[in-house]
């Protein structure tokens, strides 16, 4: 079932992503060679609990961590481990915070050190895609709009785009029905329409879209052992336009 939210639930949704967004900010001043995913899993679940929200992915089907730290050829649902960052890595870490019942979803890529300029190519296009997408996320528009934008974009540059995951519907559980690919085709789809909240979270890969699950049964990484990046925002659809939930700019 589709969940439409009044303005005032977008509104408790809006300071959950506040509380997320911020600790990105935070994460991203953690980040250097040394420091291991493990440390930054325990710094969110602390930060959280500090700010009286909590890690909803934590528990989430089994899920054991706080965060997905996905490194290098790691598409998403990486598990933090203690192996140190080294330099040149990129690593997404992807969370989702609970406030007072209410949720919001954010996964961001972070270089660690000197990192290749095929991997700073990779993270740029593939926030380029986010953000394209989320200009697509407007009233009266529908689903495919905005997987046809990114994928577009994406593939004229030679990426491709993961198939397996997609963003979702968000509100107080985790997923809703709305699947929101990151390819297809304008026109298709549902219709968005004022009050949904979505996710866009576009997973872009250097060479194959086709990914491998790793034993754990939750590790999804490239098929060809290429880079991947993801970056990821909470959207609500207002009359007024998108409205990102989890916008580290304007804090």
């Amino acid at each position: 079932m589709i969940d439409i939210k009044t303005k005032k639930e977008i509104g408790y949704m809006a300071e959950a992503g506040k509380i997320l967004a911020s600790c990105h900010k935070e994460i991203k001043k953690m980040i250097k060679p040394g420091i291991t995913t493990m440390d930054i899993d325990k710094f969110v679940e602390e930060y959280l609990k500090e700010h009286n929200a909590t890690p909803e992915e934590k528990g989430y089907m089994g899920f054991p961590y706080a965060t997905c730290a996905s490194v290098n050829d790691e598409v998403c649902h990486g598990f933090p481990t203690k192996k140190p960052l080294k330099n040149g890595d990129i690593v997404t870490i992807d969370m989702v915070v609970n406030l007072n019942g209410w949720l919001a979803d954010s996964a961001w890529s972070y270089e660690v050190g000197n990192i290749s300029k095929e991997a700073s190519d990779l993270m740029k296009v593939t926030k380029e895609c986010l953000y394209r997408g989320i200009k697509k996320a407007i009233v009266g528009n529908r689903i495919g709009d905005i997987g046809y934008e990114i994928q577009t974009y994406a593939e004229s540059l030679g990426y491709s785009v993961v198939r397996d995951y997609t963003g979702h519907g968000i509100g107080q559980k985790m997923h809703d029905d709305i699947v929101v690919p990151h390819y297809g085709k304008p026109g298709r789809g549902i219709k968005l329409r004022e009050g949904m909240v979505i996710t866009i979270e576009p997973m872009i890969n250097i060479g194959d879209y086709r990914v491998t699950i790793d034993k754990n049964e939750w590790t999804a990484r490239t098929l060809d052992g290429s880079l991947s990046a993801q970056y990821e925002h909470t959207i609500a659809i207002t009359k007024d336009g998108p409205q990102i939930l989890t916008d580290q700019d304007n804090l």
